[in-house]
């Protein structure tokens, strides 16, 4: 204690922190977006738990990891966000710090920087506290952070005169009483902002006599953003039915009919101020028990030119499409399909280049591609609400698996024994749930991707690696010897053979080396080779019929054995 104590005096306040050696598999959250700001760049954005990791797909599917770090706290809401006209996308992050975070991935020197960090309350999981849920202007032009009840806080987001994105204090639209179980902004084009939020009051709840079969109203709320005046009021509100638990943004203005989706207990319901509601019967599996309920657990929006789509997840796996008819804002039918059946999801996401990435609550996370939009028998908002359609789940058709991220949440179990005598323990873990569940064993150590596999011709005898200029972070050739042969590759974002690169290929190579800046040097049995960075070779042949059986080099010196009786030794140096 006199040792903290001293090192308090001095150092003014001692920050405790720690660094797990195996970081979290499981994915509590994910967001899609172009977080880089480069053309054309398709990102994905996971929380797990208490770190922020960056994956980018790269042209065949893989899923490469470019970015990972430690926030010390715990994630309770992700969300993206890009500001009008902007061309790159922010991360907003809701934790348990009693601040709202906003986040710019800076792709120069691969770290997330912190833009704006607002603290509005206590720390810690509260109930009061806003963190919990966040709903975010499609525009870009505001942001909702909401507490799981009463507190509600909205952030005006704009530019600076040098482009810089700015923050306002937060305006409170709070309301006493009230318990919160979703929020999303509402796309309304460039009209004052709105956000719904499903919430029901509970005043007196406990005192109250409700008849039998009666119970408290849960309430589709829209809050409205006054630009104009810089305040939020309640724009308007309506009962909804009280099994319902998420709402889901429909695009609007020029994109769609606006509006949200009302998910609640066997069906999905939209909804929008002015309109008449359309309710759609969910789809359910074929000898299902009907007295057993339905719920959505999580959903992905996609928009494309000419139209969009959504996806959502039941708690059972099975994916569905959902389409809305609709002439201008006026929506004419609601339309539900049965999709395909991936392990039950924390958060989904839909990318344009035709992929979903799928982040599991159990075992693996899958990257799917879409290969097909098989027909299945429709769900109508034109069919009684109660109406039943079933559906035979089946195989993946519609999706191929094209990747996936190990994940060992949940670990039910552990051992820590040394069976296969390695001197260092493994670990034993039995991970995952029912039909996915499997046994892990862990070992101390680091990972090794493959990132290219190439074939090769023959058995080679020795491998180099080598930079063509020293100043190159990465080695740019493998050179690869034979018996009678070399083999020369070229390492870029493939790994390919190339003829150009100055070394002699019709024989075997013995050794190679990097020379000064930006030479490169092959030693083979008949002579010694010199490629210049200009492609100027300057080669050194053996005197006589022998040959060079040994070599050994640095960036300045070669010294070589040849083969005879005398038992020669030539040493040079690059001058």
């Amino acid at each position: 204690f006199v040792c903290r104590a001293r090192i308090k005096g001095l150092l003014g306040m001692v920050h405790l922190y720690n660094l797990t050696l195996q970081r979290s598999t499981c994915i509590t959250h994910c967001v899609y977006g172009n977080f880089s700001g480069t053309k054309g760049a398709n990102e994905i954005v996971v929380a797990r738990g208490s770190s922020l990791e960056l994956l980018r797909p790269n042209e065949t599917g893989k899923i490469i990891h470019v970015l990972d770090v430690d926030v010390f706290g715990i994630i309770r809401v992700l969300m993206p966000f890009r500001l009008t006209g902007g061309a790159k996308d922010y991360v907003v992050v809701g934790s348990d710090s009693g601040r709202i975070t906003i986040l710019e991935y800076n792709s120069v020197k691969n770290i997330f920087e912190r833009v704006h960090q607002e603290t509005f309350g206590r720390s810690g999981v509260r109930r009061m506290v806003p963190g919990q849920y966040l709903g975010v202007d499609p525009k870009g032009r505001a942001v909702m952070i909401g507490a799981a009840e009463r507190q509600k806080l909205v952030y005006i987001l704009n530019r600076d005169a040098q482009a810089r994105l700015t923050i306002s204090s937060p305006l409170e639209a709070h309301k006493a009483h009230t318990i919160v179980y979703s929020l999303v902004g509402v796309d309304v084009g460039f009209e004052n902002p709105i956000f719904a939020c499903l919430e029901m009051e509970y005043v007196d709840a406990d005192d109250a006599v409700l008849a039998p079969g009666e119970e408290h109203h849960k309430m589709l709320t829209y809050y409205e953003l006054d630009l104009g005046l810089n305040h939020v009021v309640r724009k308007w509100s309506d009962p909804v039915d009280p099994s319902s638990n998420m709402l889901i943004s429909v695009p609007g203005g020029a994109d769609g009919p606006g509006g949200v989706l009302v998910c609640a207990e066997n069906t999905i319901t939209w909804k929008h101020k002015d309109h008449i509601p359309r309710t759609c019967p969910l789809p359910r599996r074929s000898g299902m028990d009907a007295s057993q309920g339905l719920l959505v657990v999580t959903t992905a929006t996609h928009k494309q030119k000419g139209g969009f789509f959504i996806v959502v997840q039941t708690e059972y796996g099975d994916l569905y499409k959902v389409t809305l008819k609709y002439e201008d804002d006026v929506v004419h039918e609601v339309l539900i399909k049965y999709f395909d059946t991936v392990p039950v999801c924390n958060a989904l996401c839909v990318l344009r280049t035709g992929f979903l990435f799928a982040a599991s609550e159990f075992g693996n996370h899958g990257f799917y591609l879409f290969v097909g939009d098989e027909d299945e028998s429709d769900a109508s908002s034109n069919m009684p609400p109660h109406a039943l359609v079933e559906f035979v789940p089946h195989r993946l058709k519609n999706l191929q698996l094209v990747d996936e991220l190990p994940s060992a949440s949940p670990v039910l179990d552990m051992k820590i024994m040394d069976l296969l005598h390695e001197e260092t323990p493994q670990i034993y873990a039995l991970c995952g749930r029912g039909p996915r569940s499997s046994l892990r064993i862990m070992r101390h150590g680091m990972t090794v991707t493959p990132m290219a596999v190439s074939g090769l011709p023959g058995t080679p005898s020795a491998v180099w690696t080598i930079k063509k200029n020293a100043r190159d972070e990465f080695d740019k050739f493998i050179v690869v010897s034979f018996v009678n042969s070399t083999l020369v590759l070229a390492v870029g974002a493939t790994v390919e053979e190339v003829h150009d690169s100055g070394f002699l290929g019709t024989t075997t190579t013995l050794n190679v080396q990097a020379l000064g800046e930006d030479a490169m040097l092959q030693v083979h049995p008949n002579g010694i080779r010199h490629i210049r960075a200009d492609g100027r070779i300057n080669e050194w042949r053996v005197p006589g019929r022998r040959t060079i059986i040994h070599a050994a080099t640095n960036e300045f010196q070669v010294a070589v054995a040849l083969s005879g009786e005398e038992g020669e030794v030539y040493y040079f140096v690059i001058c």
